[in-house]
C-alpha cells in the first residue's frame, strides 16, 4: 500500500512520483488533492493529484522541494512506502463543454493543470494552453500537455525556449485573436494575480487553483484562509479553485510569506543533520 512505483526528477528541485493508491486512483477527479504523511510524527503535506491510472491503481504526484518534508520525500526510492496518503480531498473542477478554454500554467502549476486540461479536452472543448517558466529547464510535462491541447504556447522569462516574456503575454496573444469562453490559471500567486487581471480586462470567466497555500488540508488549522468576494474561505475545503477575479491575491501572498523564516531555519537544520 502506498508503494512508490517510479520516480523521476524534472529538475534539481522538482520530481514526480507514481504511487500505488488504488482507491484514490478510482475516485479522484481533476482538481482533487491528497494529504501525505511520512512516519507517525510526520508533517501533513497537501499535494495535488497530477494524474491517475485506474487500471494500475496509481496516482501521479509532482513535488517541488521547498522544505524539510518535501526534501525527505525526494530521498525515498522506488519500492519505498509512504506511511499515509489520504484523499481525494477538495472540490473537483467543474468540467463541461463551454467552447474555447484558455489554460495557463506557471512552473510546477503545470502538474495540477494537466488533468484539468485533459478533462476539458475530453468534454469537447478547444483547449489552448500557455506554459510559462523562468527558463527551459524549469518547464515540466510539456509533452503530456500537448497530448490534450489544440495548441500550446511556451513563454520563458529568459527566452531560452519558446517566446521570451511572461505568461500574460501569451494569454493576451490568444485573447486578441479569438474568443475565449473560460480560463483556468495555476501557478505562483503573483503569476495568478496578473493572469487574473489580464482576463478581467476582457471579461473572461476565470478560475484559479490556490493549492500552494494549503497546510492541514481539512479546514482545521485555518492556515489557508483567503478572502474571496469579501468573504473568508478555506482553500482546502471550499476550493482549491475559486473565481480568480474575486480572490484577494495580495492577502494570499502576505499569508504565504508568514512562515518563510521559520521554514528556512528548519530546512537548514535538517540539511545540517544529513552531513
Amino acid at each position: 500500500m502506498n508503494k512508490i512505483i517510479s520516480k523521476e526528477f524534472f529538475s534539481e528541485n522538482v520530481f514526480k512520483m507514481v504511487i500505488h493508491a488504488p482507491d484514490i486512483a478510482l475516485s479522484r477527479k481533476p482538481g482533487h488533492f491528497v494529504i501525505i504523511k511520512m512516519g507517525k510524527k510526520g508533517e501533513r503535506v497537501p499535494l495535488t493529484i497530477a494524474g491517475a491510472d485506474e487500471e494500475k491503481g496509481t496516482i501521479d504526484l509532482v513535488v517541488q522541494i521547498v522544505g524539510v518534508t518535501s526534501r525527505k520525500l525526494s530521498m525515498l526510492n522506488v519500492g519505498d512506502v509512504i506511511t499515509d496518503i489520504a484523499g481525494p480531498l477538495g472540490q473537483a473542477t467543474h468540467i463541461e463543454k463551454v467552447g474555447t478554454v484558455l489554460a495557463a500554467g506557471g512552473g510546477v502549476g503545470t502538474a495540477p493543470l494537466l488533468p484539468i486540461v485533459e478533462a476539458f479536452k475530453k468534454a469537447g472543448n478547444r483547449v489552448i494552453t500557455v506554459l510559462a517558466a523562468r527558463n527551459k529547464d524549469l518547464l515540466i510535462l510539456e509533452d503530456k500537455i500537448r497530448e490534450h491541447s489544440d495548441e500550446v504556447i511556451i513563454m520563458t522569462d529568459d527566452g531560452s525556449y519558446g517566446t521570451k516574456g511572461l505568461v500574460t503575454h501569451g494569454m493576451e496573444e490568444v485573447i486578441k485573436r479569438e474568443k475565449v469562453d473560460l480560463s483556468i490559471i495555476i501557478g505562483p500567486a503573483i503569476m495568478m494575480k496578473f493572469a487574473a487581471l489580464t482576463t478581467k480586462k476582457y471579461n473572461i470567466k476565470t478560475y484559479a487553483s490556490l493549492n500552494t497555500i494549503m497546510v492541514d488540508g481539512t479546514g482545521m488549522c485555518g492556515a489557508c484562509r483567503i478572502t474571496v468576494a469579501g468573504k473568508t474561505k478555506f482553500v482546502c475545503v471550499d476550493g482549491p479553485e475559486f473565481d480568480a477575479h474575486q480572490v484577494d491575491f495580495d492577502q494570499m501572498m502576505m499569508r504565504l510569506s508568514a512562515y518563510k523564516e521559520d521554514e528556512a531555519v528548519a530546512y537548514e537544520k535538517h540539511m545540517a543533520s544529513l552531513t
